[in-house]
Protein backbone atom coordinates (compact mmCIF):
# COMPACT_ATOMS: atom_id res chain seq x y z
CA UNK A 1 0.00 0.00 0.00
CA UNK A 2 1.16 3.63 -0.61
CA UNK A 3 -0.16 7.37 0.22
CA UNK A 4 -0.52 9.74 -2.79
CA UNK A 5 0.75 13.40 -1.43
CA UNK A 6 -2.03 15.86 -2.04
CA UNK A 7 -1.91 19.47 -2.37
CA UNK A 8 -4.28 21.28 -0.02
CA UNK A 9 -5.11 23.82 -2.85
CA UNK A 10 -5.09 23.57 -5.96
CA UNK A 11 -3.73 27.43 -6.82
CA UNK A 12 -0.75 26.35 -4.57
CA UNK A 13 -0.03 23.03 -6.81
CA UNK A 14 2.95 23.70 -9.28
CA UNK A 15 2.78 22.94 -13.27
CA UNK A 16 4.71 20.01 -12.60
CA UNK A 17 2.65 18.60 -11.18
CA UNK A 18 -0.44 18.73 -14.00
CA UNK A 19 2.28 16.68 -16.34
CA UNK A 20 2.67 13.46 -14.31
CA UNK A 21 1.34 11.00 -13.54
CA UNK A 22 1.10 8.37 -10.92
CA UNK A 23 0.83 4.90 -11.94
CA UNK A 24 0.94 1.55 -10.04
CA UNK A 25 2.31 -1.59 -11.14
CA UNK A 26 3.30 -4.66 -9.64
CA UNK A 27 2.76 -2.67 -6.18
CA UNK A 28 4.94 -0.20 -6.68
CA UNK A 29 3.84 3.57 -7.46
CA UNK A 30 5.64 5.47 -10.42
CA UNK A 31 5.52 8.94 -11.65
CA UNK A 32 6.13 9.81 -15.17
CA UNK A 33 4.53 10.52 -18.44
CA UNK A 34 1.15 8.54 -18.96
CA UNK A 35 1.58 4.83 -20.23
CA UNK A 36 -0.76 3.20 -22.81
CA UNK A 37 -3.65 1.73 -20.74
CA UNK A 38 -6.47 -0.60 -22.19
CA UNK A 39 -8.76 1.47 -22.35
CA UNK A 40 -10.09 5.35 -21.29
CA UNK A 41 -12.04 6.38 -18.84
CA UNK A 42 -14.06 9.32 -18.25
CA UNK A 43 -12.60 10.10 -15.12
CA UNK A 44 -9.00 9.86 -17.23
CA UNK A 45 -10.72 12.31 -20.17
CA UNK A 46 -11.53 15.02 -17.25
CA UNK A 47 -8.26 15.02 -15.88
CA UNK A 48 -6.60 15.24 -19.26
CA UNK A 49 -9.12 18.74 -19.60
CA UNK A 50 -7.67 19.94 -15.92
CA UNK A 51 -4.19 19.91 -17.61
CA UNK A 52 -4.71 20.98 -20.48
CA UNK A 53 -6.65 24.62 -19.01
CA UNK A 54 -3.88 24.61 -16.90
CA UNK A 55 -1.39 24.62 -19.52
CA UNK A 56 -2.94 26.84 -21.74
CA UNK A 57 -3.81 30.01 -19.55
CA UNK A 58 -3.34 33.23 -20.81
CA UNK A 59 -1.85 35.82 -18.26
CA UNK A 60 -3.14 39.29 -19.24
CA UNK A 61 -2.92 43.11 -17.34
CA UNK A 62 -6.17 42.34 -15.61
CA UNK A 63 -6.89 38.59 -15.41
CA UNK A 64 -5.69 35.30 -16.18
CA UNK A 65 -7.75 33.85 -19.30
CA UNK A 66 -8.53 30.08 -19.13
CA UNK A 67 -9.52 28.09 -22.06
CA UNK A 68 -13.12 27.39 -22.41
CA UNK A 69 -13.30 25.63 -26.04
CA UNK A 70 -12.07 22.12 -26.02
CA UNK A 71 -12.22 19.87 -28.93
CA UNK A 72 -11.86 16.09 -27.37
CA UNK A 73 -10.12 13.43 -30.38
CA UNK A 74 -10.50 9.87 -29.37
CA UNK A 75 -9.54 6.59 -31.39
CA UNK A 76 -12.89 5.91 -33.84
CA UNK A 77 -13.35 2.40 -30.77
CA UNK A 78 -12.96 4.59 -28.11
CA UNK A 79 -15.63 7.24 -28.98
CA UNK A 80 -17.89 4.89 -29.97
CA UNK A 81 -17.61 2.46 -26.86
CA UNK A 82 -18.19 6.17 -24.81
CA UNK A 83 -20.99 7.30 -27.06
CA UNK A 84 -23.90 6.52 -24.49
CA UNK A 85 -22.17 8.28 -22.01
CA UNK A 86 -20.65 11.43 -23.85
CA UNK A 87 -23.57 13.86 -22.68
CA UNK A 88 -22.21 12.85 -18.86
CA UNK A 89 -18.90 13.22 -18.95
CA UNK A 90 -19.53 16.30 -20.75
CA UNK A 91 -21.75 17.67 -17.63
CA UNK A 92 -19.28 16.32 -15.09
CA UNK A 93 -16.39 17.93 -16.61
CA UNK A 94 -18.41 21.43 -16.87
CA UNK A 95 -18.75 21.16 -13.12
CA UNK A 96 -15.26 20.17 -12.35
CA UNK A 97 -13.37 22.55 -14.28
CA UNK A 98 -15.98 25.65 -13.03
CA UNK A 99 -15.09 24.52 -9.62
CA UNK A 100 -11.55 24.52 -10.07
CA UNK A 101 -11.38 28.07 -11.36
CA UNK A 102 -13.26 29.12 -8.68
CA UNK A 103 -10.67 27.05 -6.34
CA UNK A 104 -7.79 29.38 -8.24
CA UNK A 105 -9.56 32.77 -7.19
CA UNK A 106 -10.26 31.83 -3.71
CA UNK A 107 -6.48 30.47 -3.15
CA UNK A 108 -3.03 32.97 -2.07
CA UNK A 109 -1.98 35.66 -4.44
CA UNK A 110 0.69 33.94 -6.19
CA UNK A 111 1.81 37.72 -7.39
CA UNK A 112 3.70 39.99 -5.39
CA UNK A 113 2.52 41.66 -2.11
CA UNK A 114 0.19 44.49 -2.63
CA UNK A 115 -0.32 43.83 -6.63
CA UNK A 116 -3.97 43.21 -7.63
CA UNK A 117 -5.49 40.06 -7.90
CA UNK A 118 -5.81 38.64 -11.01
CA UNK A 119 -8.90 36.66 -11.24
CA UNK A 120 -8.96 33.33 -13.33
CA UNK A 121 -11.55 33.78 -16.00
CA UNK A 122 -13.49 32.79 -19.38
CA UNK A 123 -14.07 34.30 -22.21
CA UNK A 124 -17.53 32.93 -23.02
CA UNK A 125 -20.70 32.53 -20.85
CA UNK A 126 -19.96 29.00 -20.31
CA UNK A 127 -17.24 25.85 -21.37
CA UNK A 128 -17.82 24.05 -24.52
CA UNK A 129 -16.50 20.43 -24.61
CA UNK A 130 -17.38 17.97 -27.87
CA UNK A 131 -15.93 14.95 -28.88
CA UNK A 132 -15.06 13.61 -31.86
CA UNK A 133 -13.85 10.30 -33.51
CA UNK A 134 -10.76 10.42 -35.09
CA UNK A 135 -10.55 10.02 -38.77
CA UNK A 136 -7.33 10.62 -39.99
CA UNK A 137 -5.65 7.63 -37.64
CA UNK A 138 -3.92 10.23 -35.56
CA UNK A 139 -4.89 9.30 -32.62
CA UNK A 140 -4.26 5.46 -30.82
CA UNK A 141 -6.10 3.78 -28.92
CA UNK A 142 -6.59 4.25 -25.21
CA UNK A 143 -5.38 8.02 -25.99
CA UNK A 144 -7.35 11.21 -26.07
CA UNK A 145 -5.73 14.33 -27.56
CA UNK A 146 -7.23 17.73 -27.10
CA UNK A 147 -7.46 21.06 -28.96
CA UNK A 148 -8.73 23.56 -26.71
CA UNK A 149 -8.94 27.35 -27.57
CA UNK A 150 -9.85 30.72 -24.81
CA UNK A 151 -12.68 32.16 -27.38
CA UNK A 152 -14.39 31.23 -30.23
CA UNK A 153 -11.99 33.66 -32.81
CA UNK A 154 -8.34 32.30 -32.44
CA UNK A 155 -6.05 34.80 -32.73
CA UNK A 156 -2.05 34.73 -33.17
CA UNK A 157 -0.83 34.74 -29.26
CA UNK A 158 -4.05 33.92 -27.72
CA UNK A 159 -4.36 30.52 -27.74
CA UNK A 160 -5.32 27.56 -25.80
CA UNK A 161 -3.09 24.09 -25.88
CA UNK A 162 -2.73 21.00 -27.49
CA UNK A 163 -2.04 18.15 -24.95
CA UNK A 164 -2.80 14.41 -25.31
CA UNK A 165 -2.79 11.70 -22.56
CA UNK A 166 0.30 9.29 -24.42
CA UNK A 167 3.75 11.16 -24.60
CA UNK A 168 3.52 12.15 -28.37
CA UNK A 169 3.52 15.23 -30.53
CA UNK A 170 -0.58 15.86 -30.67
CA UNK A 171 -1.39 14.91 -34.72
CA UNK A 172 -5.10 16.01 -35.24
CA UNK A 173 -4.64 19.00 -38.34
CA UNK A 174 -5.51 22.35 -37.15
CA UNK A 175 -8.27 22.72 -40.00
CA UNK A 176 -9.65 19.71 -39.18
CA UNK A 177 -10.55 21.12 -35.12
CA UNK A 178 -11.47 24.20 -36.63
CA UNK A 179 -14.19 22.72 -39.36
CA UNK A 180 -15.42 20.72 -36.40
CA UNK A 181 -15.49 22.91 -34.14
CA UNK A 182 -17.05 25.75 -36.12
CA UNK A 183 -19.75 22.82 -37.37
CA UNK A 184 -20.62 21.80 -33.88
CA UNK A 185 -20.83 25.38 -32.56
CA UNK A 186 -23.60 26.00 -35.02
CA UNK A 187 -25.63 23.46 -34.21
CA UNK A 188 -25.39 23.30 -30.69
CA UNK A 189 -27.73 26.09 -30.02
CA UNK A 190 -29.74 29.09 -31.23
CA UNK A 191 -27.69 32.46 -31.69
CA UNK A 192 -29.40 35.59 -31.17
CA UNK A 193 -26.63 38.04 -31.90
CA UNK A 194 -23.02 38.59 -32.68
CA UNK A 195 -21.16 40.55 -30.30
CA UNK A 196 -17.13 41.60 -31.82
CA UNK A 197 -15.07 43.70 -30.49
CA UNK A 198 -11.25 43.58 -29.15
CA UNK A 199 -10.21 44.72 -25.25
CA UNK A 200 -6.74 43.74 -23.60
CA UNK A 201 -7.34 40.38 -24.66
CA UNK A 202 -7.34 40.89 -27.97
CA UNK A 203 -10.45 40.82 -30.85
CA UNK A 204 -13.08 38.69 -29.88
CA UNK A 205 -16.49 37.24 -30.62
CA UNK A 206 -19.28 36.63 -28.72
CA UNK A 207 -22.18 35.10 -29.41
CA UNK A 208 -25.66 35.88 -27.72
CA UNK A 209 -27.50 32.75 -26.84
CA UNK A 210 -29.43 34.01 -24.05
CA UNK A 211 -32.12 36.59 -23.39
CA UNK A 212 -30.15 38.61 -20.92
CA UNK A 213 -26.35 39.64 -21.34
CA UNK A 214 -24.24 41.41 -18.29
CA UNK A 215 -21.76 43.64 -19.37
CA UNK A 216 -18.55 44.72 -17.42
CA UNK A 217 -15.36 43.63 -15.50
CA UNK A 218 -16.77 41.68 -13.55
CA UNK A 219 -15.12 40.52 -10.38
CA UNK A 220 -14.25 38.13 -7.73
CA UNK A 221 -18.09 38.48 -6.43
CA UNK A 222 -19.87 39.90 -9.31
CA UNK A 223 -19.80 37.61 -12.57
CA UNK A 224 -20.58 38.83 -16.00
CA UNK A 225 -21.76 37.17 -19.02
CA UNK A 226 -19.26 39.35 -21.59
CA UNK A 227 -16.14 40.09 -19.24
CA UNK A 228 -14.15 43.02 -21.12
CA UNK A 229 -10.43 43.11 -19.88
CA UNK A 230 -10.13 46.90 -19.78
CA UNK A 231 -9.22 49.42 -17.65
CA UNK A 232 -11.02 50.66 -14.37
CA UNK A 233 -12.67 53.42 -16.28
CA UNK A 234 -15.19 50.35 -17.48
CA UNK A 235 -17.16 49.22 -14.59
CA UNK A 236 -17.53 45.53 -12.99
CA UNK A 237 -21.29 45.83 -14.42
CA UNK A 238 -21.06 48.33 -17.07
CA UNK A 239 -24.14 47.49 -19.15
CA UNK A 240 -26.65 45.00 -19.91
CA UNK A 241 -28.06 43.89 -23.26
CA UNK A 242 -31.69 42.34 -22.68
CA UNK A 243 -33.98 40.53 -25.93
CA UNK A 244 -37.57 40.26 -25.43
CA UNK A 245 -38.24 36.26 -26.34
CA UNK A 246 -41.87 37.03 -27.94
CA UNK A 247 -40.74 40.12 -30.15
CA UNK A 248 -36.82 39.14 -30.49
CA UNK A 249 -35.75 42.69 -30.23
CA UNK A 250 -32.89 43.81 -27.78
CA UNK A 251 -32.71 46.77 -25.52
CA UNK A 252 -29.39 48.23 -23.65
CA UNK A 253 -29.15 49.41 -20.08
CA UNK A 254 -26.67 51.66 -19.20
CA UNK A 255 -25.36 50.83 -15.05
CA UNK A 256 -21.87 52.55 -15.80
CA UNK A 257 -19.90 55.80 -14.33
CA UNK A 258 -18.20 56.52 -17.10
CA UNK A 259 -21.05 56.19 -19.58
CA UNK A 260 -22.37 53.78 -22.38
CA UNK A 261 -22.94 55.28 -26.05
CA UNK A 262 -25.44 53.46 -28.78
CA UNK A 263 -24.49 54.63 -32.38
CA UNK A 264 -22.73 57.71 -30.80
CA UNK A 265 -25.54 58.82 -28.56
CA UNK A 266 -24.63 58.43 -24.83
CA UNK A 267 -27.57 56.89 -23.13
CA UNK A 268 -29.11 57.83 -20.01
CA UNK A 269 -28.07 55.60 -16.80
CA UNK A 270 -30.98 53.49 -15.43
CA UNK A 271 -32.80 54.17 -18.22
CA UNK A 272 -33.44 51.09 -21.77
CA UNK A 273 -32.99 52.20 -25.11
CA UNK A 274 -34.13 49.58 -28.28
CA UNK A 275 -30.97 48.74 -30.03
CA UNK A 276 -31.34 48.77 -33.98
CA UNK A 277 -30.51 45.47 -35.81
CA UNK A 278 -26.81 46.55 -36.39
CA UNK A 279 -25.30 49.06 -33.65
CA UNK A 280 -22.13 50.26 -32.37
CA UNK A 281 -22.25 50.34 -28.46
CA UNK A 282 -19.38 52.49 -26.59
CA UNK A 283 -17.99 51.28 -23.11
CA UNK A 284 -16.62 54.47 -21.30
CA UNK A 285 -14.91 55.29 -24.59
CA UNK A 286 -12.44 52.59 -23.99
CA UNK A 287 -14.20 50.24 -26.19
CA UNK A 288 -16.65 49.36 -29.11
CA UNK A 289 -18.79 46.88 -29.40
CA UNK A 290 -20.33 45.80 -33.18
CA UNK A 291 -23.55 44.72 -32.43
CA UNK A 292 -25.88 42.01 -35.07
CA UNK A 293 -29.02 41.01 -34.73
CA UNK A 294 -29.23 36.98 -36.59
CA UNK A 295 -33.03 36.86 -37.58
Amino acid sequence: MFRVPVAANWSEAPLLLLETRLECENGMAHSGPKLPQNRISGQTIIDELIRNMELGRLEMGYGILLPCLFSVYLHPDDFARLAGVQDIIKEDAKRVLSARMAEWNAGKSVFRRGATRKQFRIAQSDWWIEFFPDTEGAVPPADVEIHSELNDVAQPGYRGAKTTLIEREPTVKPETVVRDRKSTRRMAEKIFAEIRYKDDSGPQTFLVTQNEVSIGRGGEDLWVDLPLYASEEVSREHAKLRRDPASGAFTLLDNSRNGTWLNGRRLARGAEEKVPERAEIGIAEVLKLSFEARR
